[in-house]
C-alpha cells in the first residue's frame, strides 16, 4: 500500500491522464486527483453526501473536516469515518484520508469529551501535554486523526482570543512551551497537530469568523513575539500550520492566507516550515470582499497554501475545487507548485496511523 503511495508521489509530475505505458503500481495522478490533494471537504448532517463519496472513490479528496453538525456521538462519527476510509481508491491514493476537527479544549470542542480545560486555564506544559493526549483519545474514538490545534497565538489584553479563553497566555515563552506540549501529547496519541493562526492572531479585536480584521502589530513584534511559538512548533516537526485570514499591513495589504510574502517568505523561507499549510475558513466575512469561493481558493493556492479550507458545506468545497482545476488548466496556478503541495499532503496522509 505505501509502495503505491510513494510511487504516486514520485509520479505526480504528470498533470494529465496517466500514460498507457505506466503500470498499475506506479500511476501518475490526473489533474483532478492532483487538485483533489489540495481539498478537505465539509458536509452537512450526519452522513456525507453521495457526491463526496464518489469524489473520494476517484481519488479527488484529501479528507474531510467535522463540525458539531456532523456529530451525534463519538461512536456514530467513528462508524461514518470507518465507512469513508473503506472506500476503495485508485492506487497511490489509498493512504488514510485526513479527518480533521477543531478540538482545542474548553469552549472549542466538536466531539463530545476531553479536553474540558480551556487553553487559558492551562498552568503548565505538563497540563498541556495531558490535554493533548486527552484530545487524541477523544478524536481517535471518533475516527478523527488530525486536530486543528494547538492555538499558538500570544494573547493581548482584551483581544478576541483572550476573551474566548483560547490562548495559552501573553508570554511567547509560555505559549510556545504549552502549545508545543499539547502538540506532543496529540502526536503521542496518534493524532496530527496544527499550529494556528500564523503569523499570530493574539492581538485581533474580533474573530475573523465575524468580520474582516486588520492587525497593526509591527513586523519586528510579529516576528519576535508572535512568531516565536510557531518557530518552536516548526522546529519540533509540527505537521501543519493554519494561516490567518486577517490582514497584517506590516508586510502585506492582503489577508495572510492570500499572501505569498507571509506564506512563502516568512513561513517557509524564514521559519523553515516544510509541512502542510492550511487556511482558516475562507467562507467567512473576513475574506468576503475577495470574490466567490472559486476565486478565494485560487488566491490562496497562488500564495502557496496547500489546503484552502471551506467549512460551510460540501458545495462550497466543490466550487473551490473547480476553481483550482480551471486555474491549473489555464496557467494561473503554476504546475510545479501544485505538484509540490500535493506531495506535502500525500506525505502527511502517509504518516497517519491506520
Amino acid at each position: 500500500m505505501f509502495k503505491h503511495l510513494v510511487a504516486a508521489m514520485l509520479a505526480i509530475g504528470a498533470l494529465d491522464a496517466p500514460s498507457v505505458t505506466q503500470t498499475q503500481a506506479a500511476p501518475a495522478l490526473t489533474l483532478r486527483q492532483t487538485v483533489g490533494q489540495h481539498m478537505i471537504f465539509a458536509y452537512d448532517g450526519l452522513q456525507p453526501p453521495p457526491a463526496l463519496r464518489r469524489r473520494i472513490a476517484r481519488g479527488e479528496a484529501a479528507g474531510v473536516i467535522l463540525f458539531t453538525r456532523n456529530v451525534q456521538s463519538a461512536g456514530q462519527v467513528r462508524a461514518v469515518m470507518r465507512d469513508l476510509q473503506a472506500i476503495r481508491r485508485p492506487p497511490g491514493l489509498r493512504a488514510p484520508l485526513i479527518v480533521m476537527v477543531d478540538q482545542e479544549g474548553g469552549p472549542v470542542r466538536r466531539i463530545p469529551g476531553a479536553p474540558a480545560r480551556a487553553a487559558a486555564s492551562v498552568a503548565s506544559a505538563e497540563q498541556a501535554r495531558a490535554d493533548g493526549r486527552a484530545a487524541a483519545r477523544t478524536l481517535r474514538s471518533a475516527g478523527a486523526n488530525m486536530d486543528l490545534a494547538p492555538v499558538a497565538d500570544v494573547g493581548r489584553p482584551g483581544a478576541a482570543l483572550e476573551r474566548e479563553r483560547r490562548t495559552y497566555g501573553s508570554s511567547s515563552a509560555d505559549v510556545g512551551r504549552r502549545a508545543g506540549a499539547f502538540a506532543r501529547g496529540l502526536r503521542e496519541g496518534g493524532v496530527r497537530a496544527t499550529a494556528k493562526h500564523f503569523p499570530g492572531f493574539g492581538a485581533a479585536a474580533v474573530n475573523t469568523d465575524d468580520a474582516a480584521q486588520q492587525i497593526g502589530t509591527s513586523l519586528p513584534a510579529l516576528r519576535s513575539v508572535d512568531g516565536a511559538p510557531f518557530q518552536r512548533l516548526i522546529d519540533a516537526g509540527v505537521d501543519a500550520v493554519m494561516v490567518s485570514t486577517a490582514v497584517y499591513p506590516a508586510l502585506d495589504d492582503r489577508p495572510a492566507a492570500f499572501s505569498a510574502p507571509w506564506i512563502e517568505g516568512e513561513l517557509r523561507e524564514r521559519l523553515g516550515f516544510r509541512g502542510v499549510s492550511i487556511t482558516d475558513d475562507l467562507g467567512t466575512p473576513a475574506v468576503a470582499a475577495y470574490g466567490a469561493n472559486r476565486r478565494r481558493a485560487v488566491l490562496a493556492a497562488q500564495a502557496g497554501i496547500d489546503l484552502p479550507l471551506f467549512s460551510s458545506s460540501y458545495h462550497a468545497g466543490a466550487q473551490a475545487a473547480e476553481g483550482l482545476l480551471a486555474a491549473a488548466r489555464d496557467g494561473r496556478l503554476e504546475a510545479g507548485a501544485l505538484r509540490r503541495g500535493a506531495r506535502r499532503v500525500l506525505a502527511l496522509r502517509a504518516r497517519i496511523p491506520r
